[in-house]
C-alpha cells in the first residue's frame, strides 16, 4: 500500500494534530497493523504480522507533536497518573475504526506512545482457528482457566472470544476487571459488568475481592500480576466461581511452576493442593506466520485439569511430567502440546517446516515426529497415545511414519484451521 502524503509536523495546530493521529490510526488498521509506535525524531512505526515497518510518508514526529497527541488522549486522572509514574495505560476509541490499548511513557526526557489495535467487533470464536475444545472449556461451571503466552500472542483476544461465547450461550452474571478495558461486551444472554483499573477499581486484587460480593458466576481478571491477586483468584475458584485470567508464561508446565514460585516456600505445598483442586485448563498460545504469508495462526497448547494432571500439580516430584501427560492425553481428553499443534498445522500445509521448528518447544523431537519417528525412536502418529500417561502413549507405536494426509484428532489445531483467520495482525 502506498503511503499517504502528510504535511510537515511543524505546521499542525490542535485540530490538525488530532487529524494526524486519526490518519495514522486509520492507515495502520487498513494495513493490518497490530501495533503503532510513535517516538520523537522518527517516523511512525507499524507492526504487521510481527515485523515493524517505518511509515516515512508521515514524516518525522517532532517532540511537540508527540506531546500534543499524548495530551489529547489523557483525561485529568490519567495525566496525574502519568505525572506520578512517568507512564500510564489507557484506552482510546476512534469512531468507526476501533479501540486502542495505549501506553504513554517517558524515555530519554521525551514521550513515546505504544498502541495496540482492538476492533470494536469481538471476533467470532470460529474465526480464530482455535481448537474447538476451548468452547467446552469456556462453558465450565467453575474452576480456574488461564490463558498464557508472551506479549502480543493474542491472549486478550482469546479471552474476549471465550467471554463472548459464554454470553451467547449461558444466562450468567459476568464481572471483568481489566487494565484497561479492551473489547466492549454487550449483554446478550449474560449480564456483563466491565471494571477498569484506575477508573472503577484500584487494583486487580481489590476488584477481585469485591467481585465476590457482586453475585458473579464468571470473573475475568485481566492479569494475575502478584501474589495477592493469584491467591484471591484461587480462593474465588474454590468458592464455586469460574475464574479466567492471563499470565505471561510460555506453556502450561511453566505456568504451574510460575504460580507456585510466587509464594514463599512455607506456603508452596498448600498452594499446590489448592491449585490442583481448582485448575480447569491452561491454554497457552503463540502466533505463527502462515505459509501463504496471509496473516498468522495460533499454535495452542491445552492442558486440562484431569486427575493425573492434578496429581502432577500437587506432587512437586511429578510436575516435570506435565508435558508428557498433555502429549499422551490428546485422543482421550483433547489436550495437546505446542509440538502437536505445530505438527498438525505443518501436515495441513498451513505453516512451513522452518517456522514449525522455530516455534517448537522441542525442535529436535518435532523434526523426528515430522519425519515419522518420535523421540523414543518409534513411529507414532502425532506422538500421542490413546491413554493418559507417557508410558501408555509409547505403547501405541505402529512402526510406520505418519501419512501426510492423516486426519487430525478431534479438537486439534488443524481441525479448525480454515482458509481465513482473524489473526491477520
Amino acid at each position: 500500500m502506498s503511503e499517504e502524503p502528510v504535511q510537515s509536523n511543524q505546521s499542525y495546530q490542535s485540530a490538525e494534530r488530532q487529524s494526524l493521529l486519526e490518519t495514522i490510526l486509520k492507515t495502520a488498521v487498513a494495513k493490518g497493523a497490530s501495533d503503532i509506535h510513535l517516538k520523537v525524531n522518527t517516523y511512525p512505526i507499524f507492526r504487521i504480522d510481527g515485523d515493524i515497518y517505518r511509515q516515512e510518508g508521515f514524516g518525522i514526529m517532532s517532540k511537540e507533536v508527540i506531546e500534543k497527541i499524548a495530551g489529547s488522549m489523557m483525561d485529568k486522572h490519567q495525566l496525574k497518573v502519568f505525572q506520578d509514574n512517568r507512564d500510564v495505560d489507557l484506552a482510546y476509541s476512534l469512531h468507526e475504526v476501533g479501540r486502542f490499548r495505549v501506553n504513554i511513557y517517558s524515555q530519554r526526557n521525551s514521550l513515546s506512545i505504544a498502541m495496540r489495535y482492538i476492533p470494536f467487533k469481538i471476533p467470532a470464536f470460529d474465526s480464530l482457528n482455535l481448537p474447538k475444545i476451548i468452547k467446552s472449556i469456556a462453558l465450565k461451571e467453575r474452576g480456574l482457566i488461564l490463558v498464557t503466552g508472551i506479549t502480543g500472542s493474542g491472549k486478550s483476544t482469546t479471552l474476549a472470544s471465550m467471554i463472548d461465547y459464554i454470553n451467547n450461550n449461558k444466562p450468567v452474571n459476568i464481572i471483568t476487571i481489566e487494565d484497561p478495558i479492551e473489547y466492549l461486551h454487550k449483554d446478550i444472554k449474560s449480564v456483563i459488568n466491565q471494571r477498569e483499573l484506575g477508573m472503577d477499581v484500584y487494583t486487580f486484587s481489590h476488584g477481585l475481592r469485591e467481585a465476590l460480593r457482586q453475585d458473579p458466576d464468571v470473573i475475568l481478571v485481566g492479569e494475575m500480576r502478584d501474589l495477592e491477586t493469584i491467591e484471591t483468584a484461587i480462593t474465588a475458584a474454590e468458592t464455586g466461581h469460574l475464574v479466567m485470567s492471563t499470565l505471561h508464561t510460555l506453556d502450561a508446565q511453566e505456568t504451574i511452576n510460575r504460580i507456585i514460585a510466587v509464594f514463599p516456600p512455607y506456603q508452596q505445598k498448600q498452594i499446590r493442593i489448592q491449585l490442583a483442586s481448582v485448575i480447569s485448563a491452561v491454554i497457552s498460545q503463540r502466533l505463527i506466520i502462515r505459509a501463504d504469508k496471509q496473516g498468522r495462526l495460533p499454535s495452542v497448547e491445552i492442558m486440562l485439569g484431569t486427575e493425573t494432571i492434578k496429581e502432577c500439580i500437587a506432587n512437586e516430584d511429578k510436575t516435570a511430567s506435565i508435558r508428557d501427560y498433555i502429549k499422551s492425553g490428546n485422543i482421550q481428553y483433547g489436550m495437546q502440546t505446542f509440538d502437536q499443534s505445530l505438527y498438525n498445522f505443518y501436515k495441513a500445509g498451513l505453516i512451513t517446516y522452518e517456522d514449525a521448528l522455530a516455534e517448537s518447544t522441542s525442535p529436535n523431537d518435532l523434526a523426528l515426529l515430522i519425519s515419522g519417528v518420535n523421540s523414543s525412536g518409534e513411529g507414532l502418529e502425532r506422538g500421542i497415545g490413546s491413554h493418559e500417561g507417557p508410558e501408555a502413549g509409547r505403547t501405541q507405536s505402529s512402526g510406520q511414519p505418519p501419512a501426510s494426509d492423516s486426519a487430525p484428532a478431534s479438537g486439534s489445531a488443524s481441525a479448525s484451521a480454515g482458509s481465513s483467520s482473524y489473526w491477520t495482525t
